[in-house]
């Protein structure tokens, strides 16, 4: 039988005994057609009900030039706006009505370009952090469909939402209950009426026809409205299905949440944690790309109510299939546990170059999609045993993927480890890389925790990253934010309360208001038991599956159930159930994984992050502040002695400090913008601002205990954080993506800074001297414009000053010992007395003095070399110049210069 308007026929035109979601007058609208359209918002997602101010809409039409449902065109309003043309009417309690006059002249549609439907929004106003929006059961927008003077029919009841492929609300009927349908013409008509293929009413030179029937049997039911005018014949179909009483069966054995493979990679079992759920329905391509419920479908239920199991057979190995959990009759999620998903928004924008061979997304479906496949190609790992590095010893370099390499995938990043290498790192932290909401931004806001995100390529190129990684001695540490999760991650979306735009109270996962401050999205109730699970079980996949060496955990001081609301001193305090949460989900990463790294985005009480570090955690140690002044030569708020370990009374060095991570505006930026100066030192000038950052590094990295390196900070990287993409400087464009400059490379100075970054790192693994970057004997004096740093063993000893202000200073140091000291970098020495002596530094000057002369270079001074009658200064360094080597020149006047160096 045909069915050919299935797709674009919507209900709502009798709406005076059957309430609607929306519904519009005329019904059969033409493009020069006024409309008026009417939304209750006790309907749909109910996001506008009770709500008492202005209510506006956000209308725009898809025309035959739109790519898809998100292709909205000739959008009347801007989103958010409080423009007078865009307020709608109340229409009583919890309804509202806008009216259109003249579709095609509302929106300024050329002629010619066909109309088809128009895509509408009822919302509060603002919309920029808090916006109420009344949309469809499933948070879709909402579509009216525009006909031309043909024949056309739809069903008015059963009622289908108004969305771009309309959907039947769900029917709760059981067998032997009566249908109700009701069908309207935009033509005087012979109507009929069909229930699974038998005829139940027919009428002649009419517009609406109506009837009832009994449903005789369960599973898949079909009503079709047929129209016929004397030469054409129009349907509309509607089909829903009659669900069979639910089976209770126990969990086969062996079986946990989520994708379960067999062996002979012909079936599979999935399992899905929803208690006080009504039914569960696997739709999916292995339906026969039917996607609609049916009765050999439908999950069975444990005793207990909790869990969803459903075996399927029949699966061809190696092909991937795509299915959705259908919730009773109405929520559509993707499976929790999925490890690659499809997503109808964004997947589109990813090339066949980052990802070759992408599923597409399957045709006339909605929402995110699991993806199954058995004997999915497996990846041959090389280093099965890596040695990770001591934490104590961790050199982390931070990078977001898509910033670093304009590639953006993990191929072209596994092409630069020669430059972490180079550098001397040893571990590579990496932004949020499981599925999150869009292509673009730093992850924060995750949907899927099991998926990499195939915006950076296939989870084997992936794989092959992290074992290239191992093979050069570095960690991969995975950033991952488990504080929370968007709306649609499937956990958040089960139970979700519509009205309030926010988890349900009976959501064993999240909580529905969230406990902390400076939380974002969906605050997840880590005492849940669920949610302990779930957390066990995402660490353990990324630990096992893809061998990486630990997690750095965002907003770790948000994993708590005591309320402190907004008070930001409050949710710092001490919490003994955080650390509890915290010790337990150690233990757990230990159990997967012996020795993996467990480092806290924190920011605690010292006594609470004291505790965690003593039970063997890492926490990050946020000094950029302190360094940024210091660097711009702003003295009283210079003082980074908060990132020594020892300073805070630590009993193990397990301090992650950083100068800059993702988070904090870049130095080099500040020292640029708002830098100090003095006569003609000028921290503003580029050269002198690099050098500052060279000062400054020599002491950070110096410090005992592991250390972080925001990605190219090592070449001076001076765009702001806040940069938007056409330049200017936002708030608003902090996520934006930012300027790759491998370029800076070629720059002498900016090399000169990544050398010296290198010679730095290095230095913590020489053999003589890695011990002294775990030693607690410690003594310094940062507080001021000459500040010192010594690190003392009972055989290698460490002595830094440097000189922060913008002039010639001179200050006492007594050295730990008489005897000689070698420069590391310049490989000049001093004789040290063992007593108090004076050390002159020009400013910005800086020296790190070892007691060990490992460059075994025979010392020679530093050469300045006047210019009689002139203020010519040469200086050379390192002196003997080893494999390169920087002149600086300054000159009194412009003009011609010719240097020679000869050995």
């Amino acid at each position: 039988m045909k069915r050919f308007l299935f797709l674009t026929l919507l209900t709502g035109f009798l709406t005076v005994t059957h309430a609607q979601l929306l519904t519009w007058s005329p019904g059969f609208a033409t493009d020069n057609d006024n409309m008026t359209m009417t939304v209750d918002a006790t309907k749909g997602n109910q996001g506008l009900k009770g709500f008492s101010g202005n209510v506006y809409v956000h209308v725009g039409v898809i025309t035959n030039l739109s790519t898809g449902p998100a292709n909205w065109k000739y959008v009347k309003y801007t989103w958010g706006s409080t423009e007078a043309g865009a307020l709608a009417t109340a229409d009583g309690t919890n309804k509202w009505e806008y009216t259109i006059n003249n579709i095609r002249s509302f929106f300024n549609v050329p002629v010619g370009e066909q109309i088809q439907k128009i895509t509408i929004l009822f919302r509060s106003s603002g919309c920029t952090s808090d916006c109420r929006v009344q949309r469809n059961t499933d948070g879709s927008d909402m579509y009216i469909p525009v006909y031309d003077n043909n024949l056309a029919v739809r069903f008015s009841v059963p009622f289908k939402q108004p969305k771009f492929v309309p959907v039947l609300e769900p029917i709760t009927k059981n067998v032997g209950d009566t249908i109700s349908m009701i069908a309207i013409a935009n033509k005087v008509s012979t109507l009929k009426l069909y229930l699974n293929g038998t005829q139940v009413q027919t009428t002649s030179g009419v517009n609406t026809i109506s009837a009832s029937s009994i449903i005789t049997v369960p599973g898949n039911q079909q009503l079709i409205a047929e129209a016929f005018d004397g030469v054409t014949t129009k349907y509309d179909t509607v089909s829903f299905f009659i669900a069979n009483p639910v089976t209770i069966a126990a969990l086969p054995a062996g079986v946990r949440d989520g994708i379960n493979y067999e062996a002979g990679n012909t079936a599979v079992t999935l399992v899905l944690n929803a208690p006080l759920k009504n039914r569960v329905t696997v739709i999916g391509e292995f339906q026969g790309n039917n996607w609609t419920e049916q009765s050999q479908y439908q999950m069975n239920k444990t005793p207990d109510g909790n869990y969803w199991w459903l075996k399927i057979t029949g699966l061809t190995p190696g092909t991937a299939y795509v299915f959705q959990y259908l919730v009773d009759g109405v929520l559509k999620i993707a499976d929790p546990y999925a490890e690659m998903i499809l997503d109808p928004f964004n997947d589109q924008y990813i090339s066949s170059a980052t990802f070759p061979n992408l599923k597409p997304y399957p045709a006339g479906q909605t929402g995110i999609v699991a993806v199954l496949q058995t004997a999915a190609p497996a990846y041959n790992w090389s280093v099965t045993n890596f040695n990770r590095p001591d934490k104590r010893s961790l050199l982390i370099y931070e990078l977001l993927l898509p910033d670093f390499v304009a590639a953006h995938d993990w191929k072209t990043l596994r092409d630069s480890l020669n430059y972490f290498k180079t550098l001397g790192i040893n571990a590579i932290e990496i932004m949020p890389f499981n599925e999150f909401g869009g292509n673009i931004g730093w992850g924060y806001n995750p949907d899927f925790y099991f998926a990499p995100d195939k915006y950076y390529g296939p989870r084997n190129s992936l794989k092959e990253f992290i074992d290239s990684c191992h093979k050069k001695g570095i960690a991969v540490i995975m950033d991952i934010a488990l504080n929370h999760a968007t709306g649609q991650n499937p956990l958040a979306a089960l139970y979700w309360d519509a009205v309030n735009n926010r988890p349900a109270a009976n959501n064993p996962w999240f909580n529905p208001v969230e406990k902390h401050p400076f939380n974002v999205y969906n605050d997840f109730n880590h005492e849940s038991l669920q949610t302990k699970y779930f957390f066990n079980r995402v660490t353990e996949h990324w630990l096992k599956e893809y061998k990486i060496d630990g997690f750095r955990f965002d907003l770790s001081k948000g994993f708590t159930q005591v309320n402190s609301g907004s008070d930001v001193s409050a949710w710092s305090a001490y919490d003994a159930s955080r650390v509890a949460i915290w010790k337990r989900y150690h233990d757990s990463l230990q159990v997967h994984s012996p020795g993996s790294y467990t480092i806290l985005e924190h920011f605690a009480a010292n006594n609470e992050e004291k505790e965690l570090s003593d039970y063997g955690m890492l926490l990050w140690g946020n000094m950029n502040y302190n360094f940024s002044e210091a660097s711009m030569g702003f003295i009283a708020t210079s003082n980074f002695v908060g990132g020594l370990s020892t300073n805070r009374g630590w009993t193990n060095p397990y301090l992650i400090t950083y100068m800059e991570s993702h988070d904090e505006e870049r130095m080099m930026y500040k020292n640029l913008q708002f830098g100090s100066s003095s006569g003609s030192y000028n921290i503003k000038d580029l050269n002198t601002a690099l050098k500052r950052i060279e000062l400054s590094a020599a002491f950070m990295y110096t410090m005992p205990g592991p250390k972080m390196l925001w990605q190219f900070g090592e070449l001076g990287y001076d765009f702001s954080i806040n940069r938007c993409v056409d330049g200017t400087i936002n708030n608003n464009c902090r996520l934006d993506p930012k300027p790759i400059r491998w370029d800076y490379l070629q720059n002498v100075q900016r090399k000169q800074l990544y050398d010296v970054h290198s010679k730095l790192l290095k230095l913590r693994a020489h053999p003589l001297y890695k011990d002294a970057y775990m030693s607690n004997r410690v003594s310094s004096s940062l507080s001021g414009a000459f500040k010192w740093l010594q690190i003392t063993t009972d055989t290698s000893n460490i002595c830094v000053v440097g000189n922060f202000t913008v002039n010639a200073i001179s200050d006492n140091v007594t050295f730990q010992h008489a005897g000689t000291w070698y420069d590391y970098l310049s490989g000049t020495t001093i004789t040290a007395t063992g007593s108090a002596q004076p050390i002159s530094l020009q400013p910005g000057e800086y020296r790190i003095y070892l007691n060990r002369n490992i460059n075994n270079t025979i010392p020679t001074a530093v050469r300045n070399i006047p210019d009689p009658g002139t203020l010519l200064l040469v200086n050379i360094y390192p002196n003997p110049v080893l494999d390169n080597a920087v002149l600086e020149i300054e000159t009194p006047e412009t003009g011609k210069l010719e240097a020679s160096i000869w050995n």
